[in-house]
């Protein structure tokens, strides 16, 4: 049985793969842009770590266009998805840490720490996201 809600998610799949992937290709450029901004938010215990952000721009990039392109889409979302689990200690570190805090304007530090929990659970709707191109597409929405 086929209800509305699945034709409108089948009819949004493919606008939201050129989202998802214009998304990660443009957070990777992003890492070569500011990298010791991203590379403040690595947790201390891991070694050299603007090393890691290029790595993770790198892999933000490649997977961002992988997406996009029907041979690698699959591998490419479950690229992402282990991403997102690999960086998930940064968010960690970042909302116990309040690392992300002190940038931000007295005005907003009380915003700026509940979107750091917010991000939290977002990485697991990223991770469904993502997941939902793990799975073949019809022809008809490639």
């Amino acid at each position: 049985m086929r209800t509305d809600t699945d034709g409108t998610l089948s009819r949004l799949k493919r606008p939201l793969l050129y989202v998802m992937g214009v998304f990660y290709a443009a957070a990777g450029v992003m890492h070569f842009v500011a990298p010791k901004v991203y590379a403040r938010v690595v947790p201390p215990q891991f070694p050299r770590p603007v090393a890691l952000v290029y790595l993770s721009g790198i892999a933000e990039i490649v997977l961002g266009i992988g997406v996009l392109i029907r041979r690698t889409r699959q591998q490419s979302a479950w690229g992402i998805i282990a991403l997102l689990i690999a960086v998930f200690p940064t968010n960690v570190h970042m909302a116990t840490n309040n690392v992300a805090t002190d940038a931000a304007p007295d005005w907003a530090e009380s915003i700026t720490r509940a979107v750091l929990w917010l991000r939290l659970p977002l990485q697991g709707v990223l991770m469904l996201w993502a997941w939902w191109y793990t799975r073949s597409m019809p022809e008809n929405a490639e």
